[in-house]
C-alpha cells in the first residue's frame, strides 16, 4: 500500500512539474548531458531500447531522432504526458518511438527483449528499487546494457541532507543512490558494472516550494549545506543546489558464465 500511495504522490506531482513545462525543462534539460548518455550506449542497427521512467521523452526522442534504425520505448506512470510525447513523436515524423504507460512496480514487457534500458533522474523516485532492478534485468536480453544516470549524495552528506532537500516537493522522491548502492543493486540481479563517470546539475527551485529549507538546513548544518553550492537567486525567486550525478553502466550477464 505504501508503494501504491507514493507512485501515486510522483504520478501527481510529475504531471503538475511536466503541464508547468518551463520550469521543469529548466531543472533537468543539459544537452552536453544528453549527448554524453547517447554516445555511451554505442546503439547498433535494429536495437531495441527501453527508457524508463522517460517523462517528457527528453531521453527517448532523442534517440529516435539520432538512430532511426533503432526501436524506442517509453516507459513512465504519467498518461497524460506519454499522449503529448506521442503527439510529439508524430509531428516530427518518428515512427520508431513509442511511448507506454504502467503502474510503476511491473513491467508490461516481455522478458529477454530489449537490448538496452537507460534511465535518466527518475530512478530516486522508485519506492521499491530492489524490485525495479529485477524487472530490468528480467525484460534486458543476456548480454543487454542498462544505463542510470542519477545524483548522488556529497561523500561528506552522511545524514543525507540532499534527501530532505528533495522531499520539500511532493513528488515522491525516496532517495538518492551512492555508486556502491547501484553496483549491489546490479550484482544482486545479474548486473556487472562495466564502467561510470560523474557530471552535475545545478538545479533551480521556486523558493515559495522551499517551505521546511530553514529547518532542513538547521538538522544537517551549514558545512553540509555548503557543500551542495546552495544559494539565492539575486531576485529572491529560485533557490539553487548542485548536485553530483553518477552516470553507470551495467550489463548483463551471459547465461553459462
Amino acid at each position: 500500500m505504501e508503494n501504491k500511495i507514493s507512485i501515486q504522490a510522483t504520478k501527481e506531482g510529475f504531471e503538475k512539474s511536466f503541464a508547468e513545462g518551463k520550469l521543469y525543462d529548466r531543472q533537468t534539460q543539459d544537452a552536453k548531458h544528453l549527448s554524453q548518455i547517447i554516445d555511451s550506449l554505442q546503439l547498433k542497427p535494429n536495437a531495441k531500447v527501453l527508457d524508463l521512467g522517460t517523462g517528457t521523452g527528453y531521453v527517448a526522442l532523442a534517440i529516435a531522432r539520432r538512430y532511426q534504425e533503432v526501436r524506442v520505448v517509453g516507459l513512465d506512470i504519467v498518461k497524460k504526458t506519454l499522449a503529448k510525447n506521442t503527439e510529439s513523436a508524430k509531428q516530427e515524423g518518428l515512427i520508431n518511438v513509442v511511448f507506454i504507460s504502467y503502474d510503476g512496480e511491473n513491467f508490461p514487457l516481455q522478458a529477454g527483449t530489449f537490448d538496452v534500458v537507460v534511465t535518466r533522474y527518475a530512478l530516486h523516485h522508485f519506492p521499491d528499487i530492489r524490485s525495479t532492478f529485477g524487472e530490468i534485468s528480467r525484460v534486458l536480453k543476456p548480454g543487454g546494457e542498462l544505463f542510470i544516470a542519477d545524483p548522488t549524495p556529497n561523500d561528506d552528506d552522511t545524514t543525507r541532507f540532499v534527501d530532505d532537500y528533495m522531499k520539500m516537493k511532493a513528488d515522491g522522491h525516496i532517495k538518492f543512490y551512492t555508486l556502491s548502492e547501484w553496483q549491489q543493486l546490479g550484482q544482486s540481479v545479474g548486473l556487472k558494472t562495466v564502467d561510470f563517470f560523474e557530471t552535475s546539475i545545478t538545479f533551480p527551485r521556486l523558493i515559495s516550494t522551499a517551505v521546511n529549507y530553514e529547518q532542513i538546513k538547521e538538522k544537517h548544518g551549514q558545512q553540509v549545506v555548503d557543500s551542495y553550492g546552495v544559494h539565492v537567486s539575486d531576485d529572491g525567486r529560485y533557490i539553487f543546489i548542485t548536485q553530483r550525478v553518477l552516470n553507470v553502466l551495467f550489463t548483463k550477464e551471459q547465461l553459462g558464465r
